[in-house]
């Protein structure tokens, strides 16, 4: 491993790795793993060296692209975003999104407000993705909180496919971490049955990981027999951090806020106002610690003056947070001679770089005193610890914990005097038998596989309300939404493009929001609407605007913007429902166009560029489509290419061609698939030539009735059309049309299309439908089309019986060929075989989850959205139109 000891040094600047560093680098094959290592032994250093020393630096193929780091909380993540992007911009390998992608490895910072850059854009690339569980939970289930809805397919598929995630600090995941376990076990169960292509393997991690948590579900016992682990055994415990380290302990009997600020300004005053370090009090709600912290204040032996008073809990928005790690979170602000008093919550239990002279702490769960026991004497030496018991009586005062856990924890710190890592160490080792009381870990609720299943559909329902996933992620009453403050004057409203930025969000209970915006309910009294002096929107997906908040629209993982004179924050104190002063606005920012074409159903943004057919683009899209499959799944590079040449022809129906209206610069043909902004005008969008709108329109469902049109005129026996069904439906009475052989047969690009098996067809199908994220699993019709005042059906502004004109296709020796007139047969979105094209939408792609199960699948359709879009980013002259247009 001398090379390895050569490769950590580089990217880590440290002499040596620890012992449990090499042995987790020393495995060339990568697979599922628990680590549990102590705070302070490196363990974000020692995973991302890992997987940099095999997928990036030896090139070891068995190591998926993608890491995907997973943490409870934002600071976690801010702070490991800053080690990992140090780590690769010293191995020179950090790509800035400007330059080209090859050999470099792209950051990307996954939280509400934050642009994550273009990661999903380039699924051939090593990246490595930081997000809270929040964040990389629902995405992993297709449901992305504060991800536009067209792109959560996407997302779905790359964290499910060629990803090696790190649940980090799991103790503090609550069903999170019990939902990873599941989304593992499915992956696998899919792999096993040949479902997936790129490795995709899950490591939990945590100072106080417990194996039998992974034994909760029939789906996971596997894993948890199985699988490797990393820890530090009883020989290799030795050296400053565990031989030179005393933490004393006494217990406190406490009853109300006051009570302990009065401890607090006491403690520190006697230790010697932080001659030892800071003092550190962390208790276990929001509320407690802002009541401490005034108390605090308000303390008349308090010398606030000198002493430094900082409160830190996870209802402040990023712009208050972004100091605190220079200011006060770090090694060098926590030395001994520190006066400071820091009041906080379970936001410091791991991933703060502080070091207390004297904790104070609520009695908490025992992996949670785990955890805050390690916020003390962190670099060796001595520090005090008092344990606060507020003799709960119930679980409603215990809360966000339960009574029976705070009564192991008091039981179990009635054997210490000391709570040094060694003592812990011993004495867990000593009582073996009391560990599963210690570290209890029962789910409130388990994700089943056909959850996970149903989930792969995408589609709204007709009021745009989706399936409520957030009981998968976090179960307590601690579920949040994201606020952000804009100031929107009385008779305005919110511009369409305005987003929140990064550091003008806010953590907000999604449950407290309610009663804030909209008031309180009860059995006689309902509050369904906002409060009349509040002003807050959502943005609505059906109408791509955003609109006034109900109570429903008030759920976990929706972002809420709420006019700044309305109130709610205290940049002191944090969110506050009794704050009513204006809030400080940080500024919003404006959507880029990719966001706004994926964040509403009718938008046409991608197709804004300089002027190109759709036989050309698509080409273009054919040949990337081509080469990045050949490096992640070469077997369908071949069929990628097609489905790249075929997947805008939709877009010569007649009311995309409507759209483009640019006089006298406007190319006279009826197969345009790009043109500049002036191009574009919302009043004529989805407009036919005569004057019939098509509101709702998608391309990409016209292009998909274009294949199948292609097997009805041609070869109706095609065994993806009729030819396996002919038999049963002429018994059964179905009245077969009578195929009229047509006048020419069929182009080269056409028997592309013919010579195809039934599944690869499908296949084809599918990804051209799914191209955009908007149409996929089924067909029905949208708000638009019930809108539309006749009776003709239609669906996505498509009318049974349009016509496609004729227009040029590439073939795959790069010629043109022409593809005939194509009729649109809605008869496809019914239920059951029908007569005209054999199964319905839905039995082709449940066929095709049959084959690939849902992770490969939306994997395989992300990989045609990034070669599309990245196409669709660059400016190539289309050398079809030279002689037409002066671009």
């Amino acid at each position: 491993m001398d090379q390895f000891n050569t490769f950590f040094k580089s990217v880590t600047s440290f002499s040596s790795p620890y012992a449990w560093q090499r042995e987790l680098a020393a495995d060339e094959y990568c697979a599922n793993r628990l680590i549990q290592i102590p705070t302070g032994f490196g363990k974000t250093q020692g995973v991302l060296s890992a997987w940099l020393w095999h997928r990036v630096d030896r090139k070891n193929e068995s190591w998926p692209r993608r890491l995907v780091w997973c943490l409870p909380m934002r600071v976690l993540v801010e702070q490991t975003e800053e080690v990992a992007r140090r780590s690769i911009q010293r191995l020179g390998l950090l790509w800035d999104e400007l330059e080209d992608h090859t050999g470099k490895v792209g950051v990307h910072l996954l939280m509400g407000g934050v642009d994550p850059g273009k990661w999903y854009l380039y699924p051939e690339h090593c990246s490595v993705l930081i997000g809270t569980q929040d964040m990389l939970i629902s995405r992993a289930m297709n449901r992305g909180y504060g991800s536009p809805r067209a792109r959560w397919p996407m997302e779905f598929g790359l964290l499910n496919q060629d990803c090696l995630w790190i649940m980090d600090e799991v103790q503090l995941m609550d069903v999170g971490f019990a939902t990873s376990a599941q989304m593992q076990a499915f992956r696998e169960g899919d792999t096993l049955s040949g479902g997936k292509y790129g490795p995709c393997y899950t490591w939990w991690m945590s100072a106080t990981l417990q194996r039998g948590w992974l034994q909760k579900s029939p789906e996971t016992v596997r894993l948890a027999t199985s699988i490797a682990e990393n820890r530090i055994d009883a020989e290799g415990r030795f050296g400053r951090l565990w031989d030179d380290v005393k933490k004393p302990l006494r217990l406190e009997t406490v009853d109300k806020a006051k009570t302990i600020a009065e401890l607090t300004v006491k403690t520190h005053y006697e230790s010697g106002n932080g001659a030892f370090g800071p003092t550190l009090v962390v208790v276990n709600t929001v509320d407690r610690a802002v009541d401490i912290f005034e108390a605090v204040l308000k303390d008349r032996g308090l010398n606030r003056a000198v002493t430094d008073v900082r409160l830190v809990h996870s209802r402040f928005r990023a712009a208050e947070r972004s100091s605190w790690r220079d200011d006060f979170l770090n090694r060098a602000t926590s030395a001994p001679g520190t006066d400071r008093i820091v009041i906080a919550t379970q936001v410091v239990e791991a991933g703060v770089d502080l070091s207390a002279g004297v904790l104070i702490t609520e009695l908490a769960p025992w992996p949670s005193l785990i955890q805050r026991f390690g916020r003390c004497a962190r670099w060796g030496g001595k520090g005090n610890v008092i344990v606060l018991d507020l003799e709960h009586k119930n679980d409603k005062a215990a809360a966000p914990y339960s009574l029976e856990e705070i009564d192991t924890a008091r039981n179990a710190l009635s054997h210490f005097d000391d709570v040094s890592p060694l003592s812990l160490e011993v004495f867990e080792e000593i009582h073996p038998e009391i560990l599963p009381r210690l570290y209890p870990y029962e789910p409130k609720h388990l994700l089943l596989r056909h959850e996970i299943d149903e989930l792969f559909d995408t589609s709204p329902d007709l009021s745009g309300a989706d399936i409520d996933i957030s009981r998968f992620i976090r179960s307590t009453e601690e579920r949040d939404l994201q606020v952000f403050w804009v100031d929107i004057s009385a008779q305005s409203l919110p511009l369409t493009e305005i987003r929140p930025s990064r550091e003008g969000l806010c953590a907000v209970p999604f449950l407290k929001a309610r009663d804030w915006l909209c008031g309180k309910e009860s059995a006689s009294t309902r509050a369904p609407r906002l409060k009349k002096d509040m002003r807050a929107w959502v943005w609505d997906w059906l109408e791509g605007r955003w609109k006034l908040v109900e109570r429903r629209d008030l759920y976990p993982g929706q972002t809420v913007l709420v006019d700044a004179h309305c109130g709610g924050y205290d940049p002191v104190k944090g969110w506050s429902q009794t704050a009513t002063d204006t809030v400080p606005v940080v500024s919003p920012v404006l959507a880029e166009s990719s966001e706004m074409a994926d964040a509403r159903q009718d938008d046409e943004t991608l197709s804004t560029l300089i002027w190109q057919t759709i036989a050309f683009h698509g080409r273009e899209t054919g040949n990337l489509a081509r080469a990045i499959s050949v490096k992640l799944v070469p077997d369908l590079a071949e069929l990628f290419d097609l489905a790249g040449r075929w997947h805008d022809v939709g877009k010569s129906h007649p009311a995309f061609q409507g759209s483009i209206r640019l006089k006298d610069q406007r190319p006279n043909r009826e197969d345009i698939a790009k043109a500049p902004s002036t191009a574009w005008q919302r009043v004529n969008l989805y407009k036919m030539e005569s004057g019939e709108r098509r509101p709702g329109f998608r391309h990409e469902l016209s292009g998909t009735l274009a294949l199948l049109s292609v097997l009805a005129r041609h070869a109706p026996d095609h065994p993806a059309l009729l030819g396996p069904w002919r038999e049963f439906l002429s018994l059964s009475g179905f009245g077969l049309d009578e195929h009229h052989i047509p006048d020419l047969p069929p182009s080269t690009v056409e028997r592309e299309v013919i010579e195809l098996d039934a599944h690869s067809f499908n296949l084809l199908a599918y990804l051209v439908c799914a191209h955009h994220g908007k149409v996929r699993s089924v067909w029905h019709s949208c708000p638009a089309d019930q809108d539309s005042g006749d009776m003709r059906p239609r669906i996505h502004g498509i009318c049974d019986g349009d016509q496609l004109p004729p227009i040029m296709l590439y073939t795959a020796n790069q010629t043109i060929s022409e593809l005939s007139h194509s009729n649109m047969m809605l008869a496809t979105a019914a239920a059951g075989l029908n007569p005209r094209t054999g199964q319905s939408w839905t039995e082709r792609v449940l066929a095709l989850l049959k084959v690939y199960g849902p992770f490969k699948l939306a994997w395989l359709e992300a990989i045609l959205r990034a070669a599309d879009q990245r196409v669709s980013a660059g400016s190539v002259r289309d050398p079809l139109l030279d002689e037409e247009v002066e671009l």
